[in-house]
């Protein structure tokens, strides 16, 4: 194998890993989640008076568990659908 054709099969390898890395449901599904413990322990923790101003109805707590199933969703579905990169084509010989 030649100094080129391995140099290009590494720079294909690190491709992949920063495809993988920087994959956008990793970012989202990890923001609702941290967001999604923030809200449901702030509803867990909710006073009388502030159930009392949302009638009754606990939104901090509804909406921080709807939080973490759409976070573990994003996340779920990079595990189970991870990234590829694409692979290049094989350039054609050309014939003289």
């Amino acid at each position: 194998m030649s100094e080129l054709q391995r140099e290009v099969s590494e720079l294909e390898a690190k491709s992949a890993t920063a495809a993988r890395l920087f994959d956008i449901r990793r970012i989202i599904g990890g923001l609702f989640v941290v967001y999604g413990v923030i809200v449901t322990i702030a509803g867990i923790t909710a006073s009388d008076a502030d159930l009392k101003k949302a009638q009754d109805i606990n939104i901090n707590l509804w909406t921080g568990l709807a939080m973490l199933a759409l976070g573990l969703f994003f996340l779920i579905w990079l595990k189970l659908r991870p990234a590829v990169a694409p692979v290049p084509s094989e350039p054609e010989e050309q014939s003289p």
